[in-house]
């Protein structure tokens, strides 16, 4: 092949680039690969002698950076194209005096789709202030147009002989979870937690359009305005014309207490035990500890470890429970201080067996969730534990006394590469616990240091007690679905009691997924934010008739799993008993 090839051609941007930086790298790597001195680097690349030195030397230091770091597909930190592009328009129609509102729903209807707080962050790096309304305010009545400067309906229980007989949505699928929620029967469990209502909205429709949010991945409350005020399927799920504002939903969540909190998941376990949600039988649970971070300066609020920022800092401690059978969550406590966290583990087992009648049979948890002594009294109440051991420095030294003969080789039942670790099981005296403990040292299972594991189940095998530890990293699984799901760290108070009920509804939430998946053909392992977006978020029509409501859904790509799904006929008793039926277009 001659020099002069077309296979060949474009060769002078590599001898002679036209760019600094490619031109820098090829003078550098003439001098290092090629062996050509300082002065005939530079001269083949146009730079001086003392240049080239200059260039060697800079870049023996890692001054010099020749190419861009790699880096997450997307755009460059710092760069926001949906904002860029929308910019001008948002000037345009700030100046027309539209306030945030307004401008986000009219930006939706353009093809530059922009929520509101990037629309305020706009107009404040723009120097606009806050939009002034006077007396004759000029705002938009249209319900396509949420917010403060808009004129809403009042929040009141659902008038059916006001009702439209046809209604769009962009949320049909959320009724597809109305089934669950009577089978769950949770009108009977709001109303036996003694959770308040008020003149005009029944404590179940208030219960109810926080959980609206929590199931259409709405991130705060106060974002409901944006998402769901005028959205008849949230509203007709929780039986009201309009969802409350969010004004509203937040003080209403300061009237619930703790122990409405703490009857509501005895009475939801019970059904969740009834329908196969979760297992009486067997009754083991992984437990485990998650902070949720404030933003604020409240100084009644503790500073706990919060790994997502690698850091402590003030924030709301929170428990969860799940069920090893079902995977399902169980339990969750925020109302949780650091003189009380170690004794939270007594408080779910009298919670199991105020849902159950019996305590549980085995808890699996971390080194961290409590201390010695409580251990003992878990011990004394017949609860079996599984949970790790310090590495303390005397323990380290004994690790490593060990010879390969004093390990075994089990094979666990699971799958992946860590499935056959070895083992050194053994009998040990802890300094705060009364009696003896039995004690694993377990190697190969994903981690550089050997785990070591203490249990006081003297019946089960070694090989059961390793792949029931193994199996705890799930409920981290479950806890980081239901905090991408439901927006569990999405804190906007630093009032426990606010972050209590919260917490409380995504295991209600988590438990109503669950169900609906097991009535979808092959879905049965998915994650809620999957169920969500395929299903949930499905649009359709709301039709309405004297005795029933027919939810039509739209044809979309899952729309053949919805078809062979078991979606029964259902009589609803907050929409004056009148019958869910549901189609298909």
């Amino acid at each position: 092949m001659t020099a002069g090839s077309p296979q060949r051609a474009g060769a002078e941007g590599f001898t002679a680039p036209d760019r600094v930086n490619q031109r820098r790298y090829e003078a550098l790597r003439a001098f290092f690969v090629d062996g050509l001195t300082h002065a005939e680097a530079g001269g083949r690349f146009g730079y001086t002698r003392w240049a080239m030195v200059n260039l060697v030397r800079e870049y023996r230091a890692g001054r010099l950076e020749l190419f861009a770091p790699p880096r997450k597909p997307g755009p460059p930190p710092g760069v926001t194209p949906a904002k860029d592009r929308a910019r001008a328009r948002v000037i345009e129609l700030r100046r027309q005096g539209l306030s945030t509102y307004e401008i986000s729903a009219r930006l939706a209807t353009q093809g530059t789709p922009l929520n509101r707080t990037s629309v305020g962050e706009i107009l404040t790096e723009e120097g606009f202030g806050r939009l002034l309304r006077t007396p004759d305010a000029h705002a938009s009545t249209a319900p396509a147009t949420p917010g403060r400067d808009t004129h809403l309906p009042r929040t009141a229980p659902l008038d059916f002989a006001t009702w439209p007989e046809r209604l769009d949505t962009d949320r049909a699928g959320l009724l597809l979870l109305i089934p669950d929620l009577i089978a769950l029967d949770v009108a009977a469990l709001i109303a036996k937690a003694g959770y308040p209502g008020t003149r005009v909205v029944p404590a179940t429709s208030w219960l109810l359009s926080l959980l609206a949010l929590k199931l259409t991945r709405t991130r705060r409350v106060s974002h409901v305005d944006d998402l769901l005020l005028t959205d008849p399927a949230a509203a007709l799920l929780a039986g009201l014309g309009t969802l409350p504002k969010k004004s509203a939903l937040t003080d209403y969540s300061y009237r619930t207490s703790h122990d409405n909190q703490r009857a509501f998941l005895a009475a939801l376990d019970t059904k969740m035990i009834a329908g196969g949600l979760a297992t009486r039988d067997e009754a083991i649970f992984d437990l485990d500890f998650h902070a949720i971070m404030a933003w604020g300066t409240d100084p009644a609020l503790e500073k706990h470890y919060v790994p997502t920022r690698s850091q402590r800092s003030r924030s709301v401690l929170t428990f969860f429970a799940q069920d090893t059978g079902t995977h399902n969550l169980v339990y969750a406590n925020a109302d949780l201080s650091k003189a009380t966290q170690n004794r939270e583990v007594i408080a779910f087992c009298d919670h199991w067996k105020t849902a159950s009648g019996n305590d549980p049979h085995m808890l699996v948890m971390d080194q961290k969730v409590t201390t010695q002594p409580v251990l003992a009294e878990l011990d004394a109440r017949g609860v079996k534990f599984l949970t790790p051991r310090m590495r303390s420095p005397a323990l380290l030294r004994h690790i490593n006394t060990l010879k390969p003969a004093d390990y075994k080789t089990i094979t666990l039942d699971r799958s992946g590469r860590y499935n056959r670790p070895r083992v050194h099981e053994s009998t040990v005296q802890l300094s705060n616990y009364p009696a003896t403990l039995r004690q694993f040292i377990v190697t190969g299972l994903g981690r550089d240091a050997p785990t070591v594991i203490i249990t006081n189940d003297t019946d089960t095998n070694a090989k059961q007690l390793i792949t029931r530890y193994a199996h705890r990293m799930t409920i981290e699984q479950r806890l980081a679905e239901i905090i991408r799901a439901f927006h569990a760290d999405a804190l906007s108070s630093t009032v426990n009691l606010n972050v209590d009920l919260d917490i409380t509804l995504c295991v209600l939430a988590q438990a109503l997924i669950a169900a609906l998946r097991t009535r979808l053909p092959g879905y049965a392992t998915v994650t809620p934010d999957t169920v969500q977006r395929r299903f949930l978020e499905t649009p359709g029509q709301i039709t309405t008739t004297t005795d029933t409501i027919t939810v039509r859904l739209n044809r979309r790509a899952y729309s053949p799993v919805l078809r062979q799904a078991n979606l029964p006929n259902t009589t609803v008793p907050w929409w004056g008993n009148r019958t869910l039926h549901y189609e298909f277009a």
